[in-house]
């Protein structure tokens, strides 16, 4: 979950790593650190907080490092001050590790190493295994130290007499890399490299990187060395700034027309899905027997929509599994199921372990990602990729809708397949499909209103989601984002569920978001809220236009532009971001960093 940087090149070594730090700082922002190499010193500075405070303590040093590494901690081990931050130095070894490592107590004790210790981190045990291990050899001390190491990890290493060395190695987290004019660099995801280039190798596991300023290493542990196999992310190396806007989590909302049409991009041909671009056989789609979802967080709730899809559509038995509860839940899985797994990073450890247990258990297995050359798109049978660009805020968004996106368009080729949809209707639906651009403007083009709605519920304390099928599986979103960013209390509920005990905490001090979208559930909807209307519940209500006829006046309200009833998740889903994040920014807090969270989960 953390961030890490390495840096040798041309550039100021100390404003490379602090920036690349910034950009990483959704992976975790307890403390961070920086250590450079000057001559044959190495320095280290860090600190409890945020990089920006780390970048002050920098100021005026370092100025003359010949290459350097740097972490963004999001806390495992140990609590938050100066000493558990990284980098951690022991002797002549600096590192940081982005993992855990699960036997530390174990070789603290077989190794002697508890005196050389300072902190109460897994990390610095391996500094101090490494520097026990090192005699003049980094790739033997590497490799007798990671001989030792259970858990994960990604380690990034300079020894004291090595100057203008980086070393890196690693076993599930994941590390990428690539040497470019400016230098040679190695990062916890590409988003730090993007300032330089979007060409980007993946540093294999159990494989040793040796990094200079003007070249790359790469040896396995049997000591043959490898070629690089350099990937082209499909991203502006500008994409990863905030563009004028506040916070990434404004810019990411505003790019999700963009996003999605280019997700959808050559995915249609002759009005027809289809992904043969993406290598995927139509085979996958008419020899499964059933479908199973695999995610965690908001990528889940994209599998929730498709789950409805999937039932109202393909009539088809699926499931949506917390990717966490997966293995534990004793799923059925066979070689004739669909898993489908989708992460945003692709290098969610709960879904990537989820997708391992599947194909061992004989699935195949499709993953929707963002990131080429990510561990859960190698460990995957096949990969769609959502072309959503570099996402920085905590919060998803984009990568939210370009994940339904890609959900619409296996639901419709599936159909087609299968004889459900003739070519007509088939294209039908893609023509809808490819609306959800303009659809998704028109509703950004009224973010000022959404604005006015969220003072409404600026200071609840809990607040309440109600809406019926495909509204209830928007919310949980909406909701979702609401907890992320504004630390609201707030629940999504089916509103048929109400009398069966919610509406006992329903008070006039208890505002209640409303979803409108489905035609054959507009009455049973404003029935139910109705229903908490009359115990003096605040209704912000997001409503189909086409379905507004005869609203109550009293509803703080927002028309929704029109698209048919399976479509409506889109332009909902976009208002209910926009609410969430104005609640945020007005309440003052950092909309891009909430507390306690990262964007990428590494660790179980």
């Amino acid at each position: 979950m953390c961030g890490i940087i390495g840096y040798t090149g041309s550039e100021s070594v100390k404003e490379v790593l602090l920036d690349a730090l910034e950009l990483l700082e959704y992976r975790g922002y307890d403390s961070a650190g920086i250590a450079v190499m000057e001559q044959e010193k190495i320095t280290v500075y860090k600190r409890a907080g945020r990089v920006k405070e780390l970048r002050e303590k920098c100021a005026g040093k370092a100025e003359d490092a010949l290459c350097g590494i740097g972490h963004t901690r999001w806390a495992t081990h140990g609590g938050v001050n100066d000493v558990n931050a990284h980098p951690h130095q022991v002797g002549r070894v600096t590192l940081v590790h982005n993992g855990i490592i699960e036997n530390y107590r174990e070789l603290m004790a077989d190794y002697d190493l508890q005196e050389k210790l300072k902190s109460e981190t897994d990390s610095e045990v391996a500094a101090a295994l490494l520097d026990r291990f090192y005699e003049g050899n980094p790739e033997e001390a590497i490799k007798k130290t990671v001989g030792k190491l259970k858990g994960t990890f990604a380690l990034v290493i300079m020894f004291a007499d090595r100057p203008g060395v980086i070393y890196s190695t690693r076993n599930v987290s994941p590390i990428v890399a690539t040497l470019c004019e400016e230098g040679a660099m190695l990062a916890s995801d590409l988003t730090a490299l993007c300032r330089f280039t979007n060409r980007y190798f993946v540093v294999p596991e159990y494989h040793i990187l040796e990094m200079r300023k003007d070249s790359v290493k790469l040896t396995d542990f049997d000591g043959e060395v490898k070629e690089p196999e350099y990937l082209t992310a499909d991203w502006e190396l500008s994409s990863a700034g905030k563009n004028g806007y506040p916070f990434y989590m404004e810019k990411e909302i505003m790019e999700q027309p963009q996003a999605v049409e280019n997700t959808i991009g050559n995915r249609v041909v002759s009005g027809m899905p289809d992904f043969s671009g993406d290598g995927v056989p139509d085979s996958l789609f008419t020899e499964c027997e059933r479908i199973n979802i695999i995610a965690c967080g908001t990528a889940m709730h994209a599998g929730l929509v498709a789950q409805a899809l999937v039932k109202s559509i393909l009539h088809m038995h699926i499931d949506v599994d917390m990717a966490s509860e997966f293995m534990y839940s004793d799923p059925v899985i066979d070689d004739k199921t669909l898993v489908i797994a989708v992460s945003q990073s692709g290098e969610t450890i709960d879904t990537l372990e989820a997708v391992k247990y599947a194909r061992r258990r004989g699935a195949r297995c499709l993953s929707i990602i963002n990131v080429k050359g990510s561990s859960i798109a190698r460990e995957s049978d096949y990969v769609l990729y959502t072309n959503a660009g570099p996402e920085i805020a905590v919060a998803s968004t984009k990568a939210y809708t370009t994940q339904l996106t890609l959900f619409y368009l296996i639901v419709a080729k599936m159909a087609q397949l299968r004889g459900i949809y003739d070519t007509e209707r088939t294209q039908s639906f893609v023509r809808e499909l490819k609306r959800t651009p303009e659809v998704m403007k028109k509703v950004l083009e009224r973010r000022r209103d959404v604005h006015v709605l969220a003072n409404n519920i600026l200071s609840a304390k809990d607040l309440f989601m109600i809406g019926r099928g495909l509204d209830h599986s928007i919310l949980l979103e909406g909701s979702l984002k609401l907890k992320e960013v504004s630390y609201i209390h707030s629940e999504a509920y089916a509103s048929g569920e109400l009398k069966h005990g919610p509406i006992a905490l329903i008070t006039q001090d208890t505002p209640v978001v409303a979803a409108v979208t489905q035609e054959k559930l507009r009455s049973k909807e404003l029935s139910n809220i109705k229903e908490v209307k009359s115990r003096g519940a605040e209704i912000v209500l997001f409503i189909k236009e086409s379905l507004a006829e005869d609203i109550d006046s009293q509803y703080q309200t927002f028309l929704l532009p029109d698209m048919q009833d399976e479509f409506m998740v889109m332009p909902a889903s976009v208002a209910l971001q926009l609410l969430a994040y104005y609640v945020s920014s007005d309440k003052g807090f950092d909309v891009d960093k909430p507390r306690n969270l990262a964007k990428v989960v590494t660790v179980e």
